[in-house]
């Protein structure tokens, strides 16, 4: 049964997560945004919190703790600045994989440094031009040549591609068309010869987190540098996605809380026919219906962060928990737009980006559509099990 009172360690996390982003993170957020500004600084300082490898071990540098504590996290994040929560995200997504998959000597190498903010930032290179929602038709290509792999090929659509010490690569070894069956993972650091990254996309929302396509010409990739045996790739990525999703519920669920916070206290300023907006029932139906929203994304990605923990299937929930979250957070933001009126519309009101943020948790780490695919599978394989 799930327990729905918070253990001791998982409480202190939230506050000191929540505190740290109200006092670094939140004051620059506006001002990041408007410039594109990457948040390297604060990056460090979320690796001296221990929020870039929530999950990893102390002895290779994490804060070993669980993946409730992570999702808490990301919530007080994510209300206080989403890029910087999502540039979060994909660096503890990195360093899980490498975690779970990476070889002791692979873990000593990589994880100290990523988790403990001498690398700035990890990616996750998945996406293709060609291969978004169907990971399994990627094209980049991985050809052993003795002790490397030569890579050809392009990623898209990399969070932190510019800015990020090591990449997690997903790539063809199999020749021919062989599904997911053919994809091999790999770590590719910085600074390897061949490794082209584009310039950051001119993105509607999250513009302080950089996303970029990279471009693998003639790059050799040491072997030593693939993540479990020949094949595996297709298999990390899908299990490295299944706990961010947890991850990326959070996040939505962390802007959508900050949207209707500042909903609220605008609703108070503001007069109209003369009494307070939140003297309106029709104000309050919007900001009820937003809370009760949020509150029930809260409980689905703790439940599935909660299985994660306890090493019970997690992958339909995590399907669950995004799907929620991230649709129910993008109509608590535009209803809390919409109580702002005209004002909502103008970026000197948080709400606006907030607004803006939101729109991706439903597309990135699957979208909305390929949760329902997940969610719609395991309801039929359930069905026909009790028959």
């Amino acid at each position: 049964m799930v327990t729905f009172e918070l253990g001791e360690t998982q409480a202190m996390v939230r506050d000191a997560a929540r505190d740290f982003a109200r006092r670094r993170i939140a004051p620059g957020a506006a001002e990041r945004d408007a410039r594109e500004e990457f948040p390297a600084a604060l990056m460090k300082e979320l690796a001296a919190q221990g929020l870039s490898g929530v999950l990893i071990p102390a002895e290779h540098g994490g804060a070993g703790l669980d993946l409730v504590s992570y999702a808490l996290a990301m919530m007080e994040v994510a209300g206080a600045c989403a890029s910087t929560a999502v540039t979060m995200a994909v660096t503890n997504l990195c360093a899980g994989v490498i975690w779970r998959s990476g070889n002791e000597e692979q873990r000593r190498r990589w994880l100290p440094p990523l988790v403990g903010g001498t690398y700035v930032a990890g990616a996750f290179a998945l996406s293709e031009p060609g291969a978004g929602s169907d990971a399994a038709s990627l094209r980049c290509r991985a050809r052993r040549d003795g002790d490397h792999y030569v890579v050809e090929g392009q990623k898209q659509w990399i969070t932190s591609g510019d800015v990020a010490d090591v990449m997690i690569l997903f790539a063809r070894t199999a020749e021919g068309d062989t599904g997911a069956k053919g994809i091999s993972a790999f770590v590719v650091e910085k600074g390897t010869p061949g490794v082209k990254v584009g310039k950051p996309e001119d993105k509607t929302g999250l513009r302080a987190s950089h996303t970029c396509a990279v471009l693998f010409e003639g790059a050799r990739i040491p072997a030593w540098n693939r993540l479990g045996a020949d094949g595996d790739g297709f298999g990390i990525a899908m299990q490295g996605l299944a706990v961010g999703r947890v991850g990326i519920a959070a996040q939505a669920i962390g802007i959508a809380r900050a949207a209707l916070a500042e909903a609220v206290v605008y609703s108070k300023q503001r007069k109209q026919f003369g009494q307070e907006l939140r003297g309106f029932q029709a104000v309050q139906m919007m900001l009820a219906d937003a809370r009760t929203e949020i509150e029930a994304a809260e409980l689905l990605a703790l439940r599935a962060a909660w299985a994660f923990d306890r090493g019970r299937p997690h992958n339909r929930e995590a399907a669950i928990a995004k799907l929620f979250a991230t649709e129910a957070a993008n109509r608590a933001c535009h209803a809390c737009l919409q109580v702002h009126g005209g004002y909502g519309y103008i970026r000197d009101f948080a709400v606006e980006r907030h607004l803006r943020d939101v729109k991706v948790t439903t597309i990135y780490e699957g979208t909305s559509e390929v949760q329902r695919l997940i969610i719609a599978r395991d309801v039929v394989a359930s069905l026909r099990d009790q028959a």
